[in-house]
């Protein structure tokens, strides 16, 4: 009997920790991954077009890669964060030069095309800004009935934020796309700051990963050492966070979650700008978002499936 896998599409703006999330989810036999859309945020949307098509043809796949949103659904766009993710988002590594084209359509047709395609079956995996989504929105008005929902990393509920005390990043680039995402309707699950700063990768994990895997192991490695000195600067940590890959493994492993379910609203100006904040009105629809997780669990499942991805690529 075949194994029934989750069809998702990764919304990406790769960088490091979205490599490390989307060949966890290339490698995880419960996945179908039917196409990665992409945004600005931890670079341009250029290069995370290109980078996500480098990491398909890297995993020996055909996955399409459709180019998505360059600026912020209203506001000004900022700049990338190159000081994280590195000038090309691999870190110290060079720009790839993928050879694979990227699909005709815009991330917002893709979406919709898969949402009218797949139906309930499609998941959304949104791991960068909710700009995608948001014109996919203005594309199909019913677009949020049709699909069996979205898994999102951003937001900082009930924690401080990481680009200030209010704001985690991928909502602090969009705040009306995510405000457009959050009162739509669709079932939302976010994973957040709140569980994500809590699940930690060491350098020596990176290595062990590198071990099983040379060759998709090690260039992750590689890409990570980059994120790794952040960490260590800023945090004195010698690891990182797995916040990209939480909202991945929340899909396939969801019980390793605990949720809180409430309206959640983002402000869309003033200090505050970004933060995602509950919301005692009975208007909005709820969505729900992570308070606690197994952090373990989590951790090791991230290692043991990209130890595997280079004996995944060679069964291709």
């Amino acid at each position: 009997m075949a194994i029934s896998r989750q069809k998702i599409i990764i919304d990406t703006d790769p960088g490091v920790d979205d490599a490390l999330a989307i060949h966890m989810a290339f490698a995880d036999p419960r996945l179908d991954v039917v196409g990665l859309t992409t945004v600005f945020g931890n670079v341009h949307t250029y290069q995370a077009t290109r980078n996500a098509r480098h990491l398909v043809e890297m995993a020996g796949l055909a996955v399409p890669v459709a180019h998505g949103a360059e600026r912020p659904y209203q506001q000004a766009q900022r700049d990338p964060a190159h000081f994280i993710h590195g000038a090309e988002g691999f870190g110290d590594l060079p720009a790839p030069n993928p050879q694979r084209p990227a699909d005709p359509r815009s991330a917002a047709q893709f979406i919709c095309d898969m949402a009218d395609e797949h139906g309930e079956d499609l998941i959304l995996c949104p791991i960068g800004p909710l700009t995608n989504l948001a014109h996919a929105l203005d594309l199909d008005a019913n677009l949020q009935n049709k699909i069996g929902g979205v898994v999102l990393m951003g937001g900082a509920v009930k924690v401080p934020g990481n680009v200030n005390a209010f704001a985690e990043a991928n909502i602090h680039n969009d705040p009306h796309a995510a405000e457009k995402v959050f009162a739509a309707g669709w079932d939302v699950r976010i994973i957040g700051l709140d569980v994500t700063e809590q699940i930690l990768c060491t350098s020596q994990h990176l290595e062990d990963i590198a071990l099983g895997a040379p060759g998709i192991g090690g260039f992750l490695r590689d890409v990570s050492a980059f994120y790794v000195r952040f960490y260590l600067d800023s945090r004195s940590f010698d690891g990182c966070c797995l916040h990209d890959p939480a909202a991945v493994i929340a899909i396939t492993d969801p019980d390793w979650f605990s949720y809180e379910t409430a309206p959640v609203k983002v402000v869309l100006d003033g200090e505050g700008l970004g933060d995602t904040q509950i919301v005692d009105d009975a208007s909005r629809p709820k969505v729900r978002f992570a308070v606690a997780c197994k952090q373990e669990e989590i951790r090791d499942h991230f290692i043991a499936t990209l130890k595997s991805t280079d004996l995944r690529l060679a069964e291709r």
